[in-house]
């Protein structure tokens, strides 16, 4: 599970913590798998007959597979317990084998730790949150220094959850026991552990601060993804490809590479790593042995597929010429740029970082949830004072403070970029004050 929102790295429960207890199973022992259209069914029934939340989690086979299905789905509720959907190996269409799960699971709010990864796959088999509670950003908001799941059961419920296999392969099959078991863990604990973070905010008086992200997070969970036309340029280390060339042959390799992951589910990544396409963009091989001589194009399975990179390489010569034209940057340059291109601007953003800094230890919750940081960008960078005598179009005069009302200016500003409106009730006054004009 991870998250879009800044997440803690460490993955181990702090060990300083007292009066730990291991959860090394869970108390009903691990349910059986259900694969077959009707053992879905069943388990559909039994938690229908349940009470309450919905504890849910999902696993994937990120970095092994191309597609970022769920391969495992985890639900608990009180009074039915813990139901292991299988969700790929059923034989029929996902939609309709796994819409039992689904209508069960509209009944009533889901609890999930770190949500945004997996809101999508489980949209993608029709299931939707009516209501949404999310664990690992309630931590956030109550300032906890560590959110992952075992920080936080740790912390709050004092029980100890083991390192695990959420890295792995879950596409395999059959899956492991001990997998099974840990995949069960990861639902065990929600229900109670949202009631007591639940407890923590409403001390903290920020209960309805998190209501407004949970329903911002659901809405967001289930829209698709944006697309780029050119995400090969992407490509990690295509700064050290200095010409078109170079650039071309980027392009038609990893092309190439992306419609063998695609047709076979595999990781682009496992199929040609990033660095042996830049290696072949850089050295340009016109022969085999050329290509054979690089690092990783050496190896039995590369020297198979030789013939496709360097056709792949052969394409790039014949057509030098860029496919499509980069997409224009998507708001203002990378800020180590700013001191140069526009220093007032950079003044802008380092006097709004400073406040938000202060204004985040003030309420114990960090910077990036109090408001995006991308958004606080656009603002510095977009923002004029009204007594500047350049003309401006009447959209260049909506997205700019003016010196009459610059609180007001700000919070249109953030509530067109999506700031809820605990982020601006909280922020707009100490921006107002951090981008006044210092003469």
């Amino acid at each position: 599970m991870a998250s879009q929102l800044p997440q803690a790295t460490d993955d181990q429960p702090d060990s300083t913590e007292p009066d730990v207890t291991p959860l090394l199973a869970p108390a009903d022992g691990v349910p059986d798998l259900s694969t077959s259209a009707s053992e879905i069914a069943a388990a559909a029934e039994l938690l229908a007959g349940g009470h309450g939340a919905f504890a849910v989690d999902a696993e994937r086979a990120s970095g092994f597979r191309y597609s970022n299905r769920a391969y495992l789905i985890q639900i608990r509720r009180a009074g039915a317990g813990t139901v292991l959907i299988d969700p790929v190996s059923h034989g029929g269409d996902p939609l309709t084998v796994l819409r039992p799960i689904a209508e069960v699971l509209a009944e009533d709010e889901w609890i999930l730790h770190a949500a945004d990864q997996d809101l999508p796959c489980l949209a993608e088999v029709g299931m939707r949150p009516p209501a949404l509670y999310d664990t690992e950003l309630a931590g956030r908001l109550a300032g906890f220094d560590r959110v992952n799941l075992a920080a936080e059961a740790q912390r709050l419920l004092g029980v100890g959850l083991a390192k695990g296999h959420g890295a792995a392969d879950w596409s395999k099959r059959p899956l492991p026991p001990a997998w099974l078991n840990y995949a069960a863990l990861d639902v065990e604990v929600l229900i109670e552990l949202r009631d007591a973070i639940a407890g923590v905010l409403a001390e903290q008086g920020k209960t309805d601060w998190a209501a407004e992200e949970f329903d911002y997070l659901r809405a967001a969970g289930q829209a698709p993804p944006p697309t780029r036309r050119d995400r090969w340029r992407r490509t990690s280390g295509i700064h050290k490809v200095r010409n078109q060339r170079g650039l071309a042959a980027v392009r038609e390799l990893w092309t190439v590479r992306d419609e063998i992951a695609q047709r076979r589910d595999i990781a682009p990544g496992r199929i040609l790593p990033d660095s042996a396409i830049i290696e072949a963009a850089t050295a340009d091989p016109k022969t085999r042995d050329d290509l054979i001589a690089l690092p990783i194009f050496g190896g039995p399975r590369q020297r198979r597929n030789a013939g496709t990179w360097l056709a792949a390489l052969e394409s790039a010569r014949e057509n030098p010429g860029p496919a499509e034209e980069a997409e224009p940057p998507n708001g203002p340059p990378a800020p180590a740029r700013w001191l140069k291109r526009r220093p007032e601007a950079a003044a802008r953003l380092d006097a709004a970082r400073t406040a938000l800094r202060e204004l985040s230890q003030r309420v114990s919750v960090p910077t990036e949830n109090l408001v995006s940081p991308d958004l606080i960008r656009r603002l510095c960078w977009d923002w004029e004072r009204a007594g500047d005598d350049a003309e401006r179009s009447d959209e260049e005069e909506r997205r700019i403070g003016r010196a009459d009302n610059p609180a007001a200016a700000i919070d249109e500003f953030l509530a067109a970029g999506q700031a809820r409106g605990w982020q601006r009730e909280l922020v707009v006054s100490v921006l107002a004050e951090a981008l006044k004009p210092s003469d």
